[in-house]
């Protein structure tokens, strides 16, 4: 069962928020060309979650990095709601992706110098948010943290660091949410926790969830999975 709503919910004329059309991507060396990605095709609802999965090598970290408009691809396109993200130059698709995604990474990706409170104030501040103060500790508190808002990184347990990683991403209230093996560095209960906040979250704010992962539980959680195969979807039911 998904943890998830999907398509049943949706109005019949409500626009993908996420448009991956024909996408491929190539690389060249001394010893020739590598298709990494062959003509990739698929949308996404506002609201949907998936499970981008595949074998170690087929193509799946990459996808994430293309959909996010951090790697470009060969040829393709692919649109963040209506807009043409390789459209945009590089400052505009920055831009977009400060104001649309939220990013959850294996590695947490918390500044050290920062402590848990301020990591999560950050992108606020960036936005120009005055009240970036009250709405990163709602958020900690949220995912409750909210005993350990002056606690920096490196005095967190790999749960705690995650759980601030996800209010850092969910707290700008981001159409799309990517992660990339969110819980490949965590042990099973406390990978187990994260990814049941993660769906509540989703489920809470209507974010689009969109997570490589190689967990086919956590897979099998998702309103979709987007089967990856030496570079070919074969599967995006």
């Amino acid at each position: 069962m998904p943890d998830s709503s999907s398509a049943s919910s949706r109005a019949a004329n409500e626009e993908p928020i996420i448009v991956v059309e024909h996408v491929h991507k190539s690389v060249s060396d001394s010893t020739g060309t590598l298709d990494i990605l062959r003509d990739i095709d698929f949308r996404l609802m506002p609201g949907e979650s998936a499970a981008i999965v595949g074998a170690s090598g087929s193509g799946k970290s990459t996808l994430l990095s293309i959909i996010a408009g951090l790697d470009t691809p060969t040829r393709g396109t692919v649109r963040l709601g209506g807009q043409d993200l390789f459209a945009l130059g590089e400052d505009e698709r920055a831009a977009l992706r400060g104001q649309e995604m939220g990013f959850v990474f294996q590695s947490f990706q918390l500044m050290g110098n920062l402590t848990a409170l301020e990591n999560v104030m950050l992108p606020l501040e960036l936005s120009g948010d005055r009240n970036a103060r009250v709405r990163a500790r709602e958020m900690l508190v949220r995912v409750g943290l909210g005993e350990r808002l002056g606690h920096y990184p490196k005095v967190l347990s790999g749960g705690e660091q995650q759980r601030v990683a996800l209010a850092r991403a969910f707290v700008v209230q981001p159409a799309v949410l990517l992660a990339d093996e969110p819980t490949g560095s965590l042990d099973f209960a406390t990978g187990e926790t994260i990814m049941q906040l993660m769906f509540e979250l989703n489920r809470e704010q209507g974010t689009t969830l969109v997570m490589v992962t190689h967990d086919r539980s956590i897979a099998a959680r998702c309103g979709r999975r987007i089967v990856i195969e030496a570079g070919r979807v074969v599967d995006a039911g």
